[in-house]
């Protein structure tokens, strides 16, 4: 009979029936069995059916609200402008509620109003167009902006019709020690590449390293291959250390300072060489110099067969001259001869006359 008292407490269920609720809407259901009253003693048979899910909500009923997120650290950056433009670089290393305030001076002629609205990237703010009416002979211009991501970055632009505009360029943290010229290093000797931040900006929380494969950036794990690749950090400064080196390890290598809204990228150039490449050029050189030689000597030697095959040729003449000369000697005096034997005969014969 107690047990029929608490089934009329509990109200909800059918004769003969009990449930106790709990927690989440669930239900513990228990069937009781009441013997007939000849029985000695009264019996009952508790029966555990089910233990079942049933959804105390009403149809339609929305689901709770998601917690919502720790509110956002906030700022002011604000820019005055006496003439058309002006580029403004802000730095963002985490997410941050920033409110752009723009004041532009006017362009000197007296204008009672413009049109001031934003834009991100070149693209209009939808719903940010608003006509200004000067203040102190000023117009103003603010928005706030949730930066939360990598794609809330890029730039934000306060435009002041068609006469002006103040752009807000907004990134993490740059990387400041940019190295140009490639790092020159030899097959299987180590290198070390260094990547650092300015002490004026903040620390990044870790550093990444990354080897270009053609077009691919791929990520060094260097717990992977721990002989090839070690990775040290210190605050704003990391350092990779590359071992055995070949030269499929030259390339470019870039290194990552992840901040809490994006990552900033930098590179290095890396140009593994054999002990021999330095020589080419000097080994060069010394061919040049050869060449050089072997061509002048040439020259002098066929410049010297050329002279004595001259003075060779002289000598034979000298030779042939002196031989000849009395020949000619005799050949050419017996004309004269002849022609004073026939002057003395005529003059003989013009006495006699």
């Amino acid at each position: 009979m107690m047990m029929q008292q608490r089934v009329k407490r509990v109200g909800a269920a059918q004769e003969g029936e009990s449930y106790f609720p709990l927690a989440g809407g669930h239900r513990l259901i228990f069937i009781i069995v009441i013997m007939p009253d000849s029985w000695m003693h009264l019996c009952s048979l508790v029966l555990l059916l089910s233990c079942t899910h049933i959804n105390a909500k009403t149809v339609g009923q929305t689901s709770s609200p998601a917690e919502p997120v720790g509110q956002l650290p906030a700022d002011v950056r604000s820019v005055v402008l006496k003439g058309r433009s002006y580029t403004d670089h802000v730095e963002v290393s985490s997410p941050i509620n920033l409110t752009l305030q723009c004041t532009w001076t006017g362009s000197g002629s007296k204008v009672d109003n413009v049109t001031g609205y934003w834009s991100k990237d070149g693209e209009d703010i939808d719903n940010s167009h608003t006509t200004l009416r000067p203040e102190n002979q000023q117009f103003n211009l603010q928005r706030m902006f949730t930066i939360k991501d990598e794609e809330s970055l890029g730039k934000y632009s306060c435009m002041f019709g068609n006469e002006a505009k103040i752009d807000f360029v907004l990134a993490v943290p740059q990387i400041s020690d940019v190295r140009d010229k490639p790092i020159i290093s030899y097959v299987g000797d180590s290198v070390v590449m260094v990547c650092k931040m300015d002490d004026a900006k903040p620390s990044p929380k870790t550093w990444l390293w990354f080897k270009v494969n053609h077009t691919e950036k791929e990520e060094i794990d260097a717990t992977a291959e721990p002989q090839r690749y070690e990775i040290k950090m210190d605050g704003k400064v990391t350092k990779l250390l590359v071992h055995n080196l070949t030269h499929l390890d030259s390339g470019l290598f870039h290194c990552g300072a992840v901040y809490a809204i994006s990552t900033a990228m930098s590179h290095v150039e890396l140009k593994v060489i054999t002990i021999y490449e330095p020589l080419k050029p000097f080994v060069a050189i010394v061919v040049e110099v050869l060449v050089l030689v072997a061509v002048i000597l040439m020259f002098e030697r066929s410049l010297a067969k050329k002279r004595k095959a001259a003075a060779s040729g002289n000598h034979v003449g000298d030779t042939e001259h002196a031989t000849n000369a009395p020949a000619a000697t005799t050949t050419t005096t017996t004309p004269q001869a002849e022609a004073n034997g026939l002057e003395e005969t005529t003059s003989t014969r013009q006495r006699k006359m």
